[in-house]
C-alpha cells in the first residue's frame, strides 16, 4: 500500500482549521466504512443459510472473491480525504450560524 502525502495547509483552509478539518474527515471516514461494513453484509448474508453440509467450492470461492474485492476497496479515510480536496463534503459549525 503506497503511502499517499496530503497538504495540511489546503484542509486547514477548507474549514479555517485543521482540527475542525480533520474532526470532519474523521467523520466522513466512519459514515463511508459505515455504508461499506452494511454493503458487505448484505452480500454475505446470502451465504448464512446454507449449513456446513450444503457448502460447496463454488460457494467458498464466491466468498472469499466478495472479501478480497472488499479488501481492494480504498479505505475510508483515503476516500473522505479526497471528498474533502474535491469539495465534495458539506459542513457547518452550528455554533457560528447562532
Amino acid at each position: 500500500m503506497a503511502i499517499k502525502t496530503v497538504d495540511v495547509t489546503t484542509l486547514a483552509e477548507q474549514t479555517g482549521n485543521i482540527f475542525e478539518s480533520v474532526a470532519i474527515l474523521a467523520k466522513r471516514a466512519r459514515q463511508i466504512a459505515g455504508k461499506q461494513k452494511q454493503e458487505l453484509d448484505e452480500k454475505l448474508a446470502y451465504f448464512e443459510g446454507f449449513g456446513p453440509d450444503m457448502e460447496d467450492a463454488r460457494m467458498t470461492e464466491e466468498q472469499s472473491r466478495i472479501s478480497v474485492d472488499f479488501e481492494r476497496q480504498p479505505k475510508p479515510p483515503e476516500m473522505s480525504i479526497d471528498e474533502m480536496f474535491a469539495g465534495e463534503i458539506y459542513f457547518r459549525n452550528p455554533n457560528e450560524e447562532a
